[in-house]
């Protein structure tokens, strides 16, 4: 029945993802907020999630800095928290049969592995970055790559604002893979073994003021450059991104490691 209304759970509600996310939940009419998770519960914290919301909708939402206290209330967590903090809950949506879309950025090899390792336990989906723009960008540089990546010196730029920590962005992690990915196999064996050579590609990272997004992909060939941008205007292209990828994350009967390609397969045909 698709005319149900999911219930979403916030992790790091005050941050700035999870008050994007707030203001942005009406609307998808198939969602409704039910649970807002914090770090500590405090008074000023409290005031803050009021004033984001109608008075209305206030009394009708979990408001707790503990998932062990409301995981009954909740069917698809969306987590922009740190990886610590992902990662913890995680761990409670196995428990419980729960449903989480990731943003969170900048875990090291072990959480990766352990999201990783719980792809057949319960349905998740994590992406660095939401923007459709973005997503379809990804799609392209498959071919892109398939085609010119060996003819190219490849390069990726990304800008965000200065309270960014982790360096090159998730994204531009993302673009990098999936580049090495495509890179022609046959063209690109080593002659002394016989193995797969790993492109070279490289970073330059800008962090200032407030840039939300910017992400620029070079293939620089002897007499041409070809140039993929994608500039996120502000932060709601990626709290839209999210909820419709809660939605289709909670009709997935399937458990598994999704992305956002997989919520956008069909239009990308």
């Amino acid at each position: 029945m698709k005319n149900k209304k999911i219930r979403i759970g916030i992790s790091g509600a005050i941050g700035r993802m999870g008050k994007i996310l707030i203001k942005n939940i009406h609307k998808q009419k198939n969602l409704i907020l039910s649970v807002l998770l914090v770090k500590k519960k405090k008074e000023n914290i409290i005031k803050k999630i009021k004033n984001l919301l109608s008075e209305k909708l206030h009394k009708n939402i979990l408001i707790s800095d503990s998932i062990n206290n409301v995981n009954q209330y909740f069917d698809v967590l969306i987590d922009f928290s740190t990886p610590k903090n992902t990662i913890k809950n995680l761990k409670n949506c196995i428990k419980n049969n729960k449903k989480i879309v990731i943003g969170t950025t900048g875990f090291n090899k072990i959480e990766e592995e352990k999201i990783k390792n719980s792809k057949n336990k319960i349905n998740i989906l994590k992406s660095a970055n939401f923007s459709i723009g973005i997503n379809v960008i990804l799609d392209a540089l498959k071919k892109i790559t398939q085609k010119i990546g060996n003819l190219s010196d490849i390069d990726i730029l990304e800008k965000h604002h200065i309270k960014k920590k982790d360096l090159p962005s998730g994204t531009a992690l993302s673009i990098s893979k999936i580049i090495k990915k495509n890179i022609n196999t046959k063209k690109n064996i080593s002659k002394n073994k016989n193995k797969k050579k790993e492109k070279k590609i490289s970073f330059a990272t800008i962090r200032a003021g407030n840039i939300i997004g910017e992400h620029t992909i070079f293939y620089t060939m002897e007499s041409e450059i070809l140039k993929l941008s994608h500039i996120a205007m502000n932060r709601n292209t990626f709290a839209i991104g999210a909820l419709i990828a809660s939605e289709w994350l909670y009709y997935k009967k399937t458990p598994g490691l999704y992305n956002m390609n997989d919520v956008l397969k069909k239009n990308l045909k």
